[in-house]
């Protein structure tokens, strides 16, 4: 890169030498783009724009500019961003284009604003998460096939399956709470990209995700979803 412009948001940051920061971005036109930044850096989920040159992994950062006014997030939405840019660094490729997770990112910042204005919140909040680890998921080569099994059978709807991440629905003969339902699994055949999910949907999805990105975090857990739990059962 020489001078070029980029679009997107700051996921992450630490401090790089004295006047320095070491930032990760999620930018429109090449997915994560780490550099160092000889400035302040931007504060998290506001977009910004600034200048990158550099061959190297780490490339240099300059012309920051913020294009929006100051967002803050509270409760379970501030919990949420911070999920959302911390797989986004534990997951993306560096420099690699992710154009739908970007628009679908972009968009989950807009609805976390308004959460509390909803009438169900936390049906709202399930909505939009999955809908952004659908997108993520997908660009970055896992999409899922609701059809077909392990075995390249067709999904029968009172088998019960297990999934693996690389191998997808195995039948299994006993059900357990980590199992699936075929009757679940078809329930995806007739999702459009762009939809909601239907509750019966969102009940899949938010068992099969969790584990996807389980396994592709390998042994070292989510820091917001500790938190997330932690804040959780401090109220009860």
């Amino acid at each position: 890169m020489r001078n070029e412009v980029l679009h997107g948001y700051l996921i992450h940051h630490r401090k790089y030498r004295e006047r320095s920061h070491i930032v990760h971005l999620f930018t429109q036109e090449h997915g994560r783009v780490d550099g160092i930044l000889r400035q302040t850096p931007a504060p998290q989920y506001q977009p910004l724009r600034l200048q990158a040159s550099g061959k190297s992994e780490l490339k240099n950062f300059s012309k920051l500019e913020i294009m929006h006014h100051p967002i803050f997030f509270f409760g379970d939405a501030f919990f949420s961003g911070f999920y959302l840019n911390e797989i986004l660094l534990r997951l993306c490729p560096l420099e690699v284009e992710m154009p739908e997770t970007f628009r679908q990112y972009s968009a989950t910042i807009q609805h976390l604003q308004t959460l509390n204005n909803h009438a169900n919140p936390a049906l709202f909040l399930r909505q939009i998460l999955r809908q952004f680890e659908h997108a993520l998921l997908e660009e970055l080569g896992y999409p899922l096939d609701f059809t077909i099994d392990a075995n390249q059978e067709a999904i029968q709807v009172h088998q019960n399956y297990a999934f693996q991440l690389n191998d997808g629905f195995i039948p299994t003969v006993r059900a357990s709470s980590s199992t699936l339902l075929g009757e679940q699994i078809l329930s995806m055949q007739d999702y459009e990209s762009g939809r909601e999910f239907n509750l019966e949907q969102l009940q899949l999805l938010s068992k099969l995700y969790r584990q996807m990105i389980t396994s592709l975090l390998g042994d070292r857990p989510l820091k917001s979803r500790q938190l997330w739990i932690q804040n959780t059962q401090s109220k009860t």
